[in-house]
């Protein structure tokens, strides 16, 4: 079967990284994200900074990652964003089933 995964991005804004996981799931690079508020602690240029920001949990097919990773890159408003992938290592089989095909397109 083929692989999923997990990929994580966070933002400054919820409802950019709404726009942009609706722009994603439009586009079948995703099947979902899961959009929670979050407080980060970080360094950057030498100082620490503790924000809040917004976090999206995609679950999409492992080989549009560099897809989602491209878009990100081109659209994120931050210099360095955060976009992780993680592999699912198991999941129910209708749920891996749904995602790959929302993520195939038609």
């Amino acid at each position: 079967m083929t692989d999923v995964c997990t990929v994580v991005i966070t933002a400054p804004d919820p409802e950019w990284l709404a726009a942009f996981v609706t722009s994603l799931v439009s586009e079948r690079l995703c099947a979902s994200g899961h959009i929670m508020p979050i407080r980060s602690i970080y360094r950057w240029h030498g100082e620490v900074h503790d924000t809040t920001e917004a976090h999206v949990t995609l679950h999409t097919r492992a080989d549009l990652v560099p897809q989602i990773i491209a878009r990100t890159k081109r659209d994120h408003p931050y210099e360095v964003p955060c976009v992780i992938s993680l592999p699912i290592q198991q999941a129910s089989a209708d749920y891996q089933t749904w995602i790959i095909e929302q993520t195939t397109r038609q």
